[in-house]
């Protein structure tokens, strides 16, 4: 059996699933197809149904409940973890509304933040998230919502952070922030979904068991990324959340779902969420 299995470049998720697609461990004779995308890429295959398995932005997955159930393993959930709001040049908050802000999709867990922290701030530009940064330096756009690596590096660059929306979300919700998940197609049989879930769980295991088994993987796909910031991300997207969401990590998705169905962001979603 091979499945294809969508997942971003980023290093936390060559840092998971290294040891699935490299057959690190006991695949039990199913094979998987890598599609290595941009998140909001991914988002937009998941919406056209394409992919098997995949990383997604949890605010996409409020969109998607009925094609696709949550995987227990893989996720991306924390505290202080969130995306960050950013300027370069001087202006409050309150001006938000008068201003263009790049984001790295409408469908991303960043925008959804975005839109509940500010929901005033609709002058949006889409844009892929590495190329937000250099954005906001040269004025092309006055704010940009910075996701993944670029949380450590923009303060060197002089940019200044406006909000973290992960501290944001916390003192709303009180509870880690879902950011991305990995969902399987809800056609597939049950039990076969059940194992892949324990696939993905004994590679994230393996990976941290075996931290250094990753890093070439890592490396290949990091571009041109400083180790440092490589373990850095690592360590900030990849934790016990990731090896399985439990009772508190279930709880924080559906509050986050409940939340933007109160907000009349998404009208409903399947309860049965989860495999």
């Amino acid at each position: 059996m091979k499945f294809t299995l969508g997942f971003s470049p980023c290093p936390n998720d060559c840092f998971i699933f290294d040891a699935l697609v490299h057959k690190k461990i006991d695949t039990q004779g199913i094979d998987f197809e890598p599609v290595m995308e941009d998140v909001e890429a991914l988002n937009r295959r998941a919406f056209a149904g394409e992919l098997d398995i995949t990383k997604l932005s949890y605010h996409a997955l409020a969109y998607l409940t009925d094609t696709y159930a949550l995987l227990n393993s893989g996720s991306a959930l924390g505290f202080n973890c969130g995306p960050l709001l950013v300027r370069s040049d001087d202006f409050d908050a309150a001006e938000l509304r008068h201003k263009t802000i790049a984001i790295p999709g409408k469908n991303t867990t960043a925008n959804f933040l975005l839109s509940l922290a500010y929901p005033e701030a609709t002058h949006k530009v889409e844009m892929l998230f590495s190329d937000i940064e250099g954005a906001v330096l040269s004025g092309k756009v006055d704010a940009g919502l910075l996701i993944h690596e670029n949380r450590f590096t923009y303060e060197s660059k002089g940019l200044k952070k406006i909000r973290d929306l992960g501290e944001f979300w916390d003192g709303v919700i009180h509870a880690p922030i879902p950011l991305g998940g990995i969902v399987i197609r809800r056609n597939l049989d049950r039990t076969l979904q059940k194992t892949i879930d324990s696939l993905i769980r004994k590679s994230v295991e393996y990976a941290f068991a075996h931290p250094e088994s990753s890093m070439p993987y890592v490396r290949e796909h990091a571009q041109e990324m400083d180790e440092t910031v490589m373990k850095k991300h690592i360590e900030l997207y990849v934790n016990a959340f990731s090896v399985d969401l439990g009772d508190t990590g279930r709880k924080a998705v559906l509050t986050m779902f409940d939340k933007a169905c109160e907000k009349g962001l998404i009208k409903s979603y399947n309860q049965d969420l989860f495999v």
